[in-house]
């Protein structure tokens, strides 16, 4: 199973999500081909409601804090509530230490 597939299940299982993307972004960063490091998360997910972007992202670094202590070297994390949620989130910009 990638760490993308296992980053997927930890926050499904968590968060019970209306819709999740979890995208291995490591290509636009200057990694070893075929690394996985750096990941774009977009989670839709009623555990966010009444609650600050902070502690959402702190719920989300709590969930994955084993992959944070290894294997994660970035993790862009869009979170939304349904009420929020317009049907796409922003891209990540391209790496400015990218490959040449």
């Amino acid at each position: 199973m990638s760490l993308a597939q296992q980053i997927q299940q930890k926050l499904e299982s968590a968060f019970a999500p209306s819709h999740i993307e979890v995208q291995c972004e490591s290509h636009m960063h200057n990694v070893p081909e075929g690394s996985e490091m750096h990941f774009r998360v977009v989670l839709v997910s009623e555990a966010f409601a009444a609650i600050r972007k902070v502690q959402r992202h702190q719920k989300v670094y709590a969930e994955l804090a084993d992959e944070m202590a290894g294997p994660i070297h970035a993790l862009a994390l869009h979170l939304f509530t349904a009420e929020e949620w317009a049907g796409q989130a922003p891209e990540s910009p391209q790496c400015l230490g990218g490959k040449a």
